[in-house]
């Protein structure tokens, strides 16, 4: 006979059928936010001149990447969560 009630019960499946789902996502949060705050830095740089604009030019590239791959596994994440 379980103890758990029907809330806590369907809780601890939804866990143990993706366990750190709440850390990823805030991984994805945390990263694609520094890729946005890393690209606009870059962005201004590149604009203004200042600097090498290669080394600028690919550090504002990277930024990009690091954004766009947080999107993209946060996307994969969320439609493994509806099927």
């Amino acid at each position: 006979m379980s103890k758990l009630n029907p809330e806590q019960y369907e809780r601890l499946r939804r866990e143990a059928k993706s366990p750190y789902r709440g850390l990823r996502i805030f991984i994805y949060i945390a990263f694609a936010g520094s890729g946005f705050i890393g690209a606009v830095v870059f962005f201004t740089r590149l604009i203004a001149g200042n600097g090498d604009l290669e080394s600028n030019l690919g550090n504002f590239a990277l930024q990009i990447g690091v954004l766009a791959l947080m999107l993209w596994l946060y996307r994969i994440d969320r439609s493994k969560k509806s099927k």
